[in-house]
């Protein structure tokens, strides 16, 4: 073959049925287009011990983006070097006296495979418990040691709005952040200059592979870096508006064998 692409998957909305897996036909066209010798990756915000399940059933092997681009590794190759951006401690402990000013109802940090929890809450821990990290409960400005990989921060709608505020007006230099899709009233944040399109380019590289010659799918806002970036960048059928605006296609939903759909035609054909 003349000429490989790189494929990068976001997961959830995206490669993810909304039963969380992946239907056997996106499981085949994927196997396929690597028999081929193009090359598949996920991108993602989750950690990655929530998305090794996903990375081994598609026998991958390559370089994996975690937490939206902060964290960024090979599973397979300790030598490939681990790229991990951090938040602060400092602006981490702002955010966090900041937040619960605003009644928000937690905040969780995670570093790397730990996670703190500032208010215990079963309902979140059962959310974070995939692959079994070790979790902390208690006062973040106490407990947490470390400038976490990402922060999370759980409020109602109104308070949600406020703690973004806050954040775009006192923060913008030193932090991304991101609103969850609904039902959840969740603000993701990370490291400035963070995105998922840093940790794609990082691989593209690797791989000697030219933007034109790259292809994303994604469903969200913090897949809008991603998909500006690659040269086919693909929403989801289900994705929000304001990603379906950048991107180059549009293709079926998660539920709709999306992907698949949109592989056949391009690469299969």
């Amino acid at each position: 073959m003349s000429e490989r692409f790189l494929i990068a998957l976001d997961l959830d909305g995206t490669l993810l049925k909304d039963d969380k897996t992946i239907s056997e036909r996106t499981k085949k066209v994927l196997d396929q287009v690597q028999k081929e010798g193009h090359i598949v990756m996920i991108s993602t915000g989750r950690p990655y011990r929530a998305s090794e399940l996903y990375y081994k059933q598609l026998n991958l092997t390559t370089p994996i983006v975690n937490f939206n681009g902060a964290f960024v590794h090979h599973p397979l190759d300790a030598d490939w070097g681990v790229y991990h951006e951090a938040l602060p401690l400092t602006v981490v402990k702002d955010i966090v006296d900041a937040s619960i000013e605003y009644n928000i109802k937690n905040i969780v940090a995670e570093v790397m495979d730990n996670i703190f929890l500032h208010y215990h809450d079963e309902k979140l821990i059962d959310i974070f418990t995939m692959g079994q990290p070790k979790i902390t409960t208690g006062d973040l400005r106490q407990y947490l040691k470390y400038d976490p990989t990402s922060l999370l921060i759980a409020a109602d709608e109104n308070n949600l709005k406020r703690v973004n505020d806050y954040l775009a007006e006192t923060k913008a230099e030193l932090v991304e952040h991101r609103s969850w899709a609904s039902p959840f009233h969740v603000i993701e944040i990370v490291k400035a200059g963070i995105n998922k399109a840093v940790g794609v380019k990082k691989v593209a590289e690797y791989y000697n592979i030219p933007q034109e010659r790259v292809i994303a799918f994604g469903d969200e806002d913090n897949d809008l870096e991603m998909i500006e970036y690659a040269h086919y960048g693909v929403a989801m059928g289900n994705a929000i508006d304001p990603l379906k605006e950048v991107a180059k296609d549009i293709t079926k939903t998660n539920e709709e064998d999306g992907i698949a759909e949109y592989l056949e035609k391009m690469l299969l054909a």
